[in-house]
């Protein structure tokens, strides 16, 4: 398995644990707000980048409902 692969892998990982943690609240417009709110303040732009070359790649079928809705809050326009 090649590193990108294991550091993409790590991320979706990652982004799905912070899924894990705001998909509880009752709003879940406002969780996948917040989730991208910590992945935008918390990740450095190369995890980000990578991230989203990623989902471009691979499509964000892995990722929980949470996190594919923050995912377009966190892409560039």
């Amino acid at each position: 398995m090649s590193t990108t692969a294991t550091t993409s892998e790590h991320l979706i990982r990652m982004a799905n644990d912070i899924g894990a943690f705001f998909e509880v609240m009752p709003d879940q417009h406002q969780a996948a707000k917040d989730v991208a709110t910590h992945i935008k303040k918390f990740w450095e732009p190369r995890m980000q980048r990578s991230f989203l070359e990623y989902l471009k790649a691979h499509g964000d079928q892995e990722l929980k409902p949470v996190v594919r809705e923050a995912v377009r809050e966190i892409r560039p326009s």
